[in-house]
């Protein structure tokens, strides 16, 4: 597990550092790779917009899981409560 995350790391990091930009962003000023955009290296790498596009769904989708998994947890607390408390209720009436 921990050799696919170095990978995966390792991969994205090229990608974003090395094939992106050469310069600090600047308003107005083109952004230019290190590498030339014929270069065959580019061949491995998908289009520039996909370097923001995965980790944001990745992020809404961890978020989408943590919060499902969260209100389901938190549903069946209540009720379990909800049974104890009726449970008690009925065993002082009778």
């Amino acid at each position: 597990m921990l050799v696919a995350a170095s990978v995966v790391f390792l991969y994205y990091s090229i990608w974003t550092l090395a094939m992106l930009t050469s310069r600090p962003f600047s308003p107005g000023a083109p952004q230019q790779p290190f590498v030339d955009s014929d270069h065959p290296l580019h061949a491995f790498f998908p289009p520039r917009v996909w370097a923001i596009r995965i980790p944001v769904i990745l992020i809404l989708l961890g978020s989408a899981v943590v919060g499902s998994f969260l209100s389901v947890v938190m549903i069946r607390s209540n009720r379990k409560k909800a049974a104890k408390a009726k449970a008690a209720a009925a065993k002082k009436k009778a």
